[in-house]
This record gives C-alpha cells, sequence and structure tokens, in this order.
C-alpha cells in the first residue's frame, strides 16, 4: 500500500507538471529549449528543466516524471534534483512571473486545497473499467475536475470538515434544510406551466409539507404569507444565521428543517442531483466559497431571468426540427426564488458576493433513458493510467475515430446551429454538457444545461431569434460575433478536445490530425448547409489561422488577485494561440448531412 507520504508526493508532481503546462500555455511561462531536447525554466533562485510534448493550441503537455529542479547559490546552481513540490515551484516562479505576494499567499492556499482533494481522491480511487458503468450523479464524485485551471478544487471558505461532507469526491448524500422566507424579501419566478404550489409538492411530499406547515403555525404565522426553498446546509451554518440573523430574529426567515430526500453535488459543488427521486428537479443554491474563478453564490438577475429565458429558450428549441433531429436536449431552469438582502442591496459597490447569499433555481432532471455522462468524464484518468473514454470506446466496439465522430456529430453540430442560425451561445466545458450513450456505446445525445449564468447573445439583431426575452431590463450579455464563437473554443475545442486528443493519440492511435480533421468536418459541413449563415460564420470564423487566448490562471494570479469586486469581471485575452482547425484537411461526417 502506498503510503500517504508517497501519495502527496506523487499528487505534488502531477499537480506541478499541470501547473507548468498550463501556465507556458497561457503564456505566463515562457520555457526555453535545450539541446537535449527539453525544456528550461529560469528563476531568480531557482532553474526548472522538463521534458513536454507540444499539442494543439500551442499547448504544453509535461511529463510528470521529467521534472527538475536546481536551486541557485553561490558557487552557481547546486545539483539538479527531482522537483516534487509545487508550493515550492511557485514560491520560486513568483518573482520572476510578478505574483504580488498576498496574491501569492492566497493562491497557495487554494492550491494546497487542490493537493489535498486529490490525494483523498487518489487514496479512494475507482479504476475506470467500474466508473464505466456509473451515471452522472455518482461519477461526477469521481472526476479529477477543471482540466485547465491549475488550483481547480480551491473553495476558498470550506473547511478540512466541510470539504469531507461538501466537497463532490467526499461522494456524501446530502440532505437540504428548507427556509420560509418572508413574501417582502422573496420573490417566486417560474415557467408558465408551473404555480409556486406545483413545484413545492413536486420537490417536497406531503407528509414534509404539513411538517413545514406546522412549524411556522406553531409561531402564529401564516404560511401563505411565505416561500419555501432549499438551502445548502453549509450556507444555512455560515451565512444565513449570521448575516441574515435579525431577519431569522423577527420571523422574517424561518428555517423549517430537512426534507427527507438525498442529494449528491455535481462538480459545480452548488448544484445538487435528487439521488432518491431522480424525477425530481436539481437544484442550484448559492455557496459564499471561492472555486476557479468566481464566488459561488447566485446573482439575483440569474434567479430572477432563469424561468423566462429558459421559457424563450425553449420556444427556439422546440420549434426548431433540426434540434429535435439531432437528438439535442436542453434542461430547462424552470423555477426560482430571488432574495435580495435588505441593506446590502441598496450599497452601491458592495461586493458581488455579499449580493448573492440566498436564493436558488429549480432545473429540470436529467431524461432516465440511456446511459448519461458529464463531459468532463471524456479527460478522467484512472491511477493505473487508464482513461475513462477508453472504456466508453471499447464497449461500442473499440472504433475511436467512428467514437469521436459519433461525439462531434451529437454535440458540435446543435452548438453550431444555435450560434450561427440563432446566435446564441452557451458554455460547453465539461461541467454543462451532458452526453447520453446509444445502444451500441457511441454518443446518442447531448444534453445542455446550466443556462442563465452562460446564455450570451450576438449584438446584431437576429431575426430568427425573435425579440429577446430582456429587451426592456438586459440580463443576457451582447457580444460580437468573434466573442461568441470564443466560448465554444475555449470550453469545448481547448477546455474538452485538446485533452482528449492527446488521450485518443496516445491510447487508441488516433492521429490529431485526423480528431481536427473530423471538427473541421462538422464545421464545413454546417456551412455547405446553411449558406444563408455564412456572413455570421465568416464573422465568428472557426477555421482561421489563430484564435484569442484566455489566461484562465493568469487572470487570477496577474491581474484579479483576491479582491472582492462589486462586479463579476471579464477575462480579456493575452496574445493568440494557432488553431488547429486551419490547416488541417476536413473529413466529411459520416452521415453525409
Amino acid at each position: 500500500m502506498t503510503s500517504d507520504r508517497e501519495l502527496w508526493r506523487q499528487c505534488s508532481i502531477a499537480l506541478l507538471a499541470k501547473a507548468i503546462g498550463e501556465l507556458s500555455f497561457e503564456g505566463i511561462l515562457s520555457p526555453v529549449a535545450l539541446e537535449d531536447s527539453s525544456y528550461e525554466l529560469r528563476f531568480p533562485g531557482a532553474r526548472y528543466v522538463f521534458s513536454a510534448s507540444r499539442t494543439a493550441f500551442g499547448g504544453w503537455s509535461v511529463d510528470p516524471s521529467s521534472v527538475t529542479r536546481a536551486a541557485s547559490g553561490i558557487l552557481g546552481d547546486d545539483i539538479a534534483q527531482r522537483a516534487d513540490d509545487v508550493q515550492q515551484f511557485f514560491t520560486d516562479a513568483a518573482p520572476g512571473v510578478g505574483i504580488h505576494p498576498s496574491t501569492l499567499a492566497n493562491y497557495l492556499n487554494e492550491v494546497t486545497s487542490t493537493l489535498t482533494a486529490d490525494v483523498a481522491m487518489t487514496k479512494t480511487a475507482v479504476p475506470s473499467a467500474e466508473l464505466a458503468s456509473l451515471g452522472h450523479a455518482e461519477l461526477d464524485g469521481h472526476l479529477t475536475g477543471h482540466p485547465w485551471l491549475v488550483a481547480n478544487k480551491g473553495r476558498v471558505g470550506f473547511s478540512a470538515s466541510d470539504q469531507a461532507l461538501y466537497a463532490p469526491e467526499a461522494r456524501k448524500r446530502i440532505r437540504l434544510p428548507w427556509l420560509a422566507v418572508h413574501r417582502g424579501l422573496a420573490e417566486f419566478r417560474a415557467t408558465p406551466r408551473l404555480s409556486e404550489q406545483a413545484v413545492v409538492e413536486q420537490e417536497l411530499d406531503q407528509s414534509t409539507r404539513a411538517e413545514f406547515t406546522k412549524v411556522l403555525t406553531d409561531r402564529g404565522l401564516d404560511a401563505e404569507a411565505y416561500v419555501w426553498l432549499p438551502v445548502h446546509p453549509w450556507q444555512l451554518d455560515h451565512v444565513v444565521r449570521t448575516l441574515w440573523a435579525p431577519e431569522l430574529a423577527t420571523d422574517r426567515i424561518v428555517v423549517l428543517g430537512e426534507a427527507v430526500d438525498h442529494y449528491r453535488p455535481t462538480q459545480s459543488i452548488r448544484t445538487m442531483c435528487n439521488v432518491d427521486r431522480p424525477d425530481r428537479f436539481q437544484v442550484k443554491l448559492p455557496l459564499r466559497i471561492l472555486n476557479t474563478a468566481v464566488w459561488r453564490g447566485i446573482p439575483p438577475h440569474c434567479t430572477l431571468a432563469a424561468p423566462v429565458v429558459t421559457q424563450w429558450l425553449r420556444g427556439l428549441w422546440n420549434s426548431d426540427k433540426l434540434l429535435a433531429e439531432w437528438g439535442a436536449v436542453m434542461l430547462g431552469e424552470v423555477a426560482s426564488v430571488t432574495v435580495r438582502h435588505p441593506r446590502l442591496s441598496t450599497v452601491d459597490g458592495a461586493p458581488y458576493t455579499w449580493l448573492e447569499t440566498l436564493g436558488c433555481i429549480w432545473r429540470e432532471p436529467v431524461p432516465e433513458e440511456g446511459h448519461s455522462w458529464s463531459l468532463a468524464a471524456l479527460l478522467h484518468v484512472d491511477p493505473a493510467g487508464r482513461p475513462l473514454v477508453s472504456e466508453y470506446i471499447d464497449r461500442s466496439g473499440g472504433d475511436a475515430e467512428a467514437w469521436f465522430a459519433a461525439l462531434t456529430r451529437v454535440l458540435l453540430r446543435p452548438l453550431l446551429h444555435v450560434l450561427y442560425r440563432y446566435g446564441i451561445t452557451v458554455n460547453p466545458h465539461g461541467e454543462n454538457v451532458l452526453i447520453v450513450s446509444g445502444p451500441d456505446g457511441r454518443p446518442a445525445r447531448a444534453v445542455i444545461k446550466d443556462l442563465i449564468d452562460d446564455v450570451n447573445v450576438s449584438v446584431e439583431p437576429v431575426a430568427e431569434r425573435g425579440p429577446e426575452p430582456d429587451s426592456h431590463d438586459r440580463v443576457l450579455p451582447r457580444k460580437p460575433w468573434r466573442v461568441l464563437r470564443q466560448y465554444l473554443v475555449d470550453a469545448l475545442l481547448v477546455g474538452v478536445f485538446r485533452p482528449l486528443s492527446g488521450l485518443l493519440a496516445t491510447h487508441h492511435g488516433l492521429a490529431e490530425e485526423r480528431l481536427w480533421g473530423i471538427v473541421r468536418g462538422e464545421v464545413e459541413a454546417y456551412r455547405a448547409r446553411f449558406p444563408d449563415v455564412a456572413e455570421r460564420m465568416d464573422d465568428g470564423d472557426l477555421l482561421g489561422p489563430t484564435f484569442a487566448r484566455y489566461p484562465l490562471n493568469g487572470d487570477r494570479l496577474l491581474q484579479t488577485g483576491y479582491a472582492e469586486l462589486s462586479y463579476r469581471h471579464a477575462i480579456h485575452p493575452n496574445g493568440t494561440v494557432p488553431n488547429p482547425l486551419h490547416s488541417v484537411a476536413a473529413i466529411p461526417p459520416i452521415d453525409g448531412w
């Protein structure tokens, strides 16, 4: 059995290699090629040497076993030793890169939290052969997190015991407390077919509803004067009972108790799937923790707008025969509760994290037909080095090219259509997309979720999409075509297909040129089928020589730091990356559409 010390060392080495690769990809680090085909990084106090292969989009795949470190001394560099300390690496790199000491301190906390979670996951890791049979809700607890962000499990605000209870990899079943919030504070909204009563009856059985009603009536309160909603147990303890203590003391908020159903957190942590009753809604709940790019609250404008945006998108989706033909599914955010803080909501410039502490969004459940898994599952590799995607491919007959072509067909095709036909983009990263396998084991349908946070529309009006639901009070960001296409580029092509291409090349012999040729084939086929959107495709070109480079890690390290901003900021581009679709030969879709 591997000792805890050795597990820490192994996980630190892996995270160090990822840090070097991703920071080099973002242009924060500039490795220099050496004569022996290795690469060197020189910092004021240390020198790192490593082996790496170059990947699509100018990426770097660093061999974890190759990284060495030599510290500078008065007689020159000391003897190089195996580098196994990711904290030491960031400490070495900070002065030369320009990371502020306060940012470094906070970031090391996030890196260490990530490393702690990685070690815990390694201890309880399950072989890919077993994971391949799990459905999306259970599988999410085994996945290793964002492939691009280094500190992908930072979760600032969670203690060690919180991680053990509420992190996806803890794989614990959670029961949710419910609150009653007076209608002077709370507002319920839903799509036209849902009433407030219908949502409560859908989510709570009759005995629980009776118990919760009794809590209110025993206090002499009118149950009809309150909106009911679930709350994350961590948020109840750390935020509601402190920030909202006056409202609790005056019965403007009443804790009703726990509902009986058990939930599991998804990779996004704040979205919960009902594991006792999968036919009930998923629920998205605010958490005042910082994870990856932002604090994980839910903005009031999102809770207010979610149902109407869902209804608008559903109208477009259901009237489009092609989306139905391709099996594309949209999980609507069908109901919500908005709760504004009575004092902080009136303060101009208050940090957004304090304005997003209470509320919820109910999302439709995942259709039960077929075996579904999140797109992030494609990048998972077990401790023995077996990719989960290899299990999916082998169970479909073992043809990696045909399997990837099916994935591209069911996922990229509807995304292209929504983008260029309607001028709408979602953010199709690994957490926001589920894939449903068909009877043959190949991808058969794509399920798109997490809408209100990530839907953007073109600045240019598009007749096909009609009037937007926020034409008066703007909620949906308006972006030019070149920025709209960037969501597809960064979330899917860079964030998923870039690392996936390496796995398929190494484990299945699928040449990267073939993989990117399949992707280009779908883009060209779409253009040929719909010449009337050619101008839009030119403005949001996917086949040009370069794309803008967005430094996800560099934004935290060199730009935003840990300041509590009054707004959710946009990441600004830093240079460009080469586009692998530009020069490859297109491979036409097998269905010849």
